[in-house]
């Protein structure tokens, strides 16, 4: 919170290893695409890997992907499984992170690049689809994420992502307070609010057409926050008693932008003609 350093994405996802505490599942960092609302917690190993199904379904089989963003790798085997790619490449931008996912990386044959986002280190043309997975929003600028996408994609490839996008901005002193808690706590830039139609204007921009966008929150970040606030009211020794109570505050001011209507979860895919 207080040292975010010049690159804030890399310093907040190396302070998430696999024991963080408020993950949904065991090395798992999305929020899951779910089925109820958040109440039955046997449904969060199942939702984080529903996500992960849904996005990469529109992946071509047997192709090059390139995953952008990967996590600690618990959704590679799971993209390997529905892609049946020729090759899978990783990226991230820690390599902590990386480390900490060696052993999934293997499992799903991958291989491990530690990389800028919006500089990929790879030959244009180079891939049959790009994959990222609740990442974008992180990244310095989507736009340049969304031109190298677009650049190191073959003709015919396809982009499959998804992405937190504002519905509105804050209005008035706490929508504002608990939009700045949520930039910082996650290291954002204010540049990072993007709507779901900027976002898709963005892909445009970049060359994208068959553009498709849907918005899921209401099966991602409702439920996701639902389960959370239960596992935090259980209690138990799991965490430091004051490490629950700023993960409550966070999860306050996460209440707030949700049930407000300020954030929606997108669900957004292109192909390069």
């Amino acid at each position: 919170m207080l040292r975010l350093g010049a690159n804030p994405a890399a310093t907040v996802y190396d302070s998430l290893g696999p024991d963080f505490f408020l993950a949904l599942a065991p090395g798992w960092l999305n929020l899951g695409l779910w089925e109820g609302d958040g109440g039955d917690p046997e449904e969060a190993t199942v939702a984080v890997r529903r996500l992960v199904e849904r996005i990469a379904s529109v992946l071509p089989d047997g192709g090059d992907v390139l995953d952008v963003g990967n996590g600690l790798a618990a959704q590679d085997p799971v993209i390997a499984g529905i892609a049946h790619p020729r090759s899978l490449t990783a990226v991230n931008i820690t390599w902590s992170q990386l480390e900490a996912g060696r052993g999934r990386l293997r499992d799903a044959d991958a291989d491990a690049v530690c990389a800028d986002a919006c500089r990929l280190p790879f030959a244009d043309g180079s891939f049959d689809g790009v994959i990222s997975v609740e990442a974008a929003f992180h990244f310095s600028s989507r736009d340049r994420f969304l031109r190298e996408a677009f650049r190191v994609l073959r003709p015919g490839g396809v982009l499959t992502m998804s992405d937190v996008a504002t519905v509105r901005r804050p209005q008035g002193i706490r929508e504002a307070v608990a939009a700045a808690a949520m930039l910082r706590v996650w290291g954002l830039r204010s540049g990072a609010a993007a709507s779901a139609g900027e976002i898709a204007a963005m892909a445009r921009t970049a060359g994208f057409t068959e553009i498709r966008g849907e918005l899921v929150g209401d099966r991602v970040i409702a439920p996701a926050l639902r389960f959370v606030r239960d596992r935090l009211g259980a209690g138990g020794d799991r965490e430091p008693r004051s490490l629950a109570l700023a993960a409550g505050a966070m999860l306050s001011q996460a209440d707030v932008v949700w049930e407000r209507g300020l954030l929606d979860y997108l669900l957004l895919e292109g192909r390069r003609p």
